[in-house]
Parts: structure tokens; C-alpha cells; sequence
């Protein structure tokens, strides 16, 4: 009896030291994420285009996708996604992403991802948090500057458009067969409890305040793509 009571003991003690350190890792990936935002709309120039953001549904971010050549590790292929709703953002949703193909981006270490999503079926994709793009979801490389090239489709056909920022250079990716599905874990560290990803990115949950950077460049991001037209 003493022996199962020991064990029992331990047992809470680890469980209460990773969900310590899941929290951590998910707040720092939500700080990440806000920096990621900030630093690409820095450059207007070679940042994502005024008429993108106005048109975006929700805005993912995944700081630090790919670590060493082909392989993803969970905690790189961990994203942070917030959804416009009548107030505003709505509080963080949590996924991950995996394999697809990767294209040029293969091989790069410490490639961050941002995913635009530009209508109501590819934010449903995002809600239901179990998709496929270029599958399920129409996704396409996103156009980059200050504005976009009206001679595009960007805006017509495509539900995800997709960038990514390695070694300094921010481009559009061309990003096909990746999976995106409901980060369990992350979202209980954050919320102390299950909730549903509809719930989140309809507007329904309070924003924590471990989100409030990475809603501050967001709602940044659309400011200074305004003023710089």
C-alpha cells in the first residue's frame, strides 16, 4: 500500500511538471509567433500585401517548422491561429501540421510558416481542425510586397495561402499534402481544459493574457500594411 501510494505521488508530481513545461512551451510559442508577425511587416516591402490582410479570415502562424533536414519534430510542427469575429480576434487555437511536401524549403533549418486564410469554407477547415491542404483545402503561395498583383486569382480560388520566412528571405511556399490537426495538449496548457476550436476562434473564449503579443501583431500587422499604402 505504501509502494502504490509512493508510486501515486510521483506520478502527480511528473504530471503537474509537464503540464508546467507545456505551458511554457506554449507560451513562448505564442510570443514566437507574435514575433514571426512583427518582423515580416517590418519590410513592407517584402511583407504580406495590404489587400491580403484586409481579406484574411484567420491568420496561423508556426514559428520554427522544419529543424534539421527532412524531419519534424512535434514541437516545430506546432502552430498558434486566431480567427476575426464581430470583437475582434478571437483567443489563440492550437494545431500542428505534418508532412506535405515542402518544396525549396526542404533542407532549411528554422523555417517559419504563415498561413493566410482568406474565406469562410478555409476557415471551417481551421474550426473542424482536420484537413489537408492543396486536398481538402485550395492552397496556393501567397503573393508578397505591399500590394497584390490584381492580375492574380490569389484572392478568387484559393482558401490558404501560404508563406514561409528562412535565413532572413520571406516568400510565398508552396506547401502541398501537409495536415493540420487539433493540438491537444497545447490547448489545454493555455485554457486549463478541453475546449472546442469552434468555440475559440468564433470568439466565445477570453483571450489569455499569454496571447496578448501575438494579438497585438496581428492587429498590428494590418495597421501598418494600411498605412504604408
Amino acid at each position: 500500500m505504501k509502494k502504490l501510494m509512493t508510486f501515486v505521488a510521483l506520478l502527480s508530481m511528473t504530471s503537474i511538471a509537464w503540464a508546467g513545461s507545456n505551458r511554457a512551451s506554449t507560451d513562448d510559442r505564442l510570443d514566437h509567433a507574435g514575433r514571426v508577425i512583427h518582423e515580416i511587416m517590418s519590410a513592407p516591402d517584402r511583407g504580406i500585401p495590404q489587400e491580403v490582410l484586409e481579406h484574411a479570415k484567420c491568420i496561423a502562424v508556426v514559428p520554427h517548422m522544419l529543424k534539421g533536414g527532412f524531419v519534424l519534430g512535434a514541437e516545430n510542427g506546432r502552430g498558434v491561429a486566431t480567427c476575426r469575429t464581430p470583437n475582434g480576434w478571437s483567443a489563440p487555437a492550437f494545431f500542428t501540421i505534418t508532412g506535405g511536401s515542402w518544396g525549396l524549403q526542404i533542407g532549411i533549418e528554422g523555417v517559419d510558416l504563415v498561413m493566410i486564410i482568406q474565406n469562410e469554407e478555409g476557415m471551417k477547415h481551421l474550426i473542424n481542425s482536420n484537413f489537408e491542404l492543396g486536398g481538402d483545402a485550395s492552397a496556393a503561395a501567397g503573393p508578397v510586397g505591399r500590394h497584390a498583383s490584381a492580375d492574380t486569382d490569389w484572392k478568387l480560388n484559393t482558401e490558404v495561402l501560404t508563406y514561409s520566412r528562412a535565413n532572413g528571405l520571406f516568400a510565398g511556399l508552396t506547401l502541398t499534402g501537409a495536415a493540420i490537426r487539433r493540438d491537444d495538449d497545447s490547448t489545454e496548457a493555455i485554457y486549463g481544459r478541453d475546449i472546442s476550436t469552434r468555440r475559440i476562434l468564433s470568439g466565445e473564449v477570453t483571450v489569455p493574457n499569454s496571447a496578448n503579443a501575438f494579438l497585438d501583431a496581428v492587429r498590428d500587422a494590418k495597421a501598418q500594411a494600411i498605412a504604408s499604402n
